[in-house]
């Protein structure tokens, strides 16, 4: 039998899972993070992007996170995001629109320029649409 712990997943807005899984993957502060039964303690600042989780049975799901943070215990994780969602649910249309509105105001860089904000929508956009091409990655493997 393949060893499992708890997770929690949830948003400002709704708890968006709880259950058993295999593993995490997700996008840390410091790069990328692999979270397996019997982990170290932990506590991380999340960037957007992309969590993959394995339930517990091999199923894999994908969701996108705008940031959070990740606590990790001996027998459970908890991930309080800011904003999350399924991938299924993200428009790639709207991710892509999104960046390209973002690509453009770095490029302008008028004298009302907001650089901070148009990197926060530009690195939203883009883990959208990492956390999309993650949800196409994992169709094409079954």
């Amino acid at each position: 039998m393949t060893m499992t712990f708890h997770l929690d997943i949830v948003s400002l807005e709704e708890a968006i899972f709880s259950g058993r899984v295999e593993k995490i993957i997700a996008t840390g502060k410091l790069g990328e993070l692999g979270i397996f039964p019997g982990h170290t303690p932990l506590l991380t600042t999340l960037k957007p992007g992309f969590i993959r989780t394995v339930k517990q049975g091999g199923e894999e799901e994908v969701f996108y996170i705008s940031g959070g943070i990740l606590e990790v215990q001996p027998e459970i994780a908890t991930i309080l995001a800011d904003t999350l969602l399924r991938a299924a649910h993200l428009n790639e249309a709207a991710a892509l629109q999104a960046k390209e509105q973002a690509e453009k105001q770095l490029a302008k860089k008028s004298t009302e320029f907001a650089y901070g904000q148009a990197m926060h929508e530009l690195a939203e956009a883009t883990a959208q649409l990492r956390a999309i091409q993650e949800l196409r990655k994992k169709a094409a493997r079954h």
